[in-house]
């Protein structure tokens, strides 16, 4: 019919378009799933990037691809919340390092969890051995960019 303008089916879509759905897709499961707990997609990102230990604020600045002051605002509202915590870096006086409560590790784990298991709901009706090739595929892309990432920074 004339006039009538229908999406093309997920399968023809170019992989830009199929990479930015699958994207706004994500994005939309971070910020449903941060309703739960009361958490923006940014402080649930936070919270989650410091689960492997404390980090210093020039560090998560580079990491969340932040300003200092927008960091410092983000991290002075998680630690009113009693999320996370500021302690003085060992080997600079200047410096802090910011680490989970034992409030912050339990929200971060619930959080990721979930997210975990929304984002599992995405491919649950592909075979396994898709599920599997996608991965494969995706951590190739993955370790492409953070390729990439690395030279930047290195030059």
């Amino acid at each position: 019919m004339k006039g009538t303008t229908t999406s093309p089916p997920a399968a023809r879509l170019g992989l830009a378009e199929s990479l930015a759905r699958l994207s706004n897709l994500v994005q939309r499961a971070f910020v449903e799933v941060g309703r739960r707990y009361d958490l923006t997609a940014q402080q649930a990102q936070f919270l989650c990037r410091l689960t492997e230990g404390p980090v210093g604020m020039t560090e998560l600045t580079r990491m969340l691809h932040l300003e200092k002051s927008s960091l410092t605002g983000l991290v002075d509202r998680l630690e009113r919340r009693g999320l996370v915590a500021r302690t003085p870096h060992s080997c600079d006086r200047r410096a802090h390092l910011v680490a989970l409560t034992r409030q912050g590790t339990r929200a971060a784990a619930d959080y990721h969890d979930d997210l975990v298991a929304r984002l599992e709901t995405m491919t649950c009706d592909l075979p396994p051995a898709d599920r599997r090739h996608l991965e494969d595929l995706l951590g190739q892309v993955l370790a492409g960019v953070a390729d990439d990432a690395s030279a930047q920074r290195a030059e």
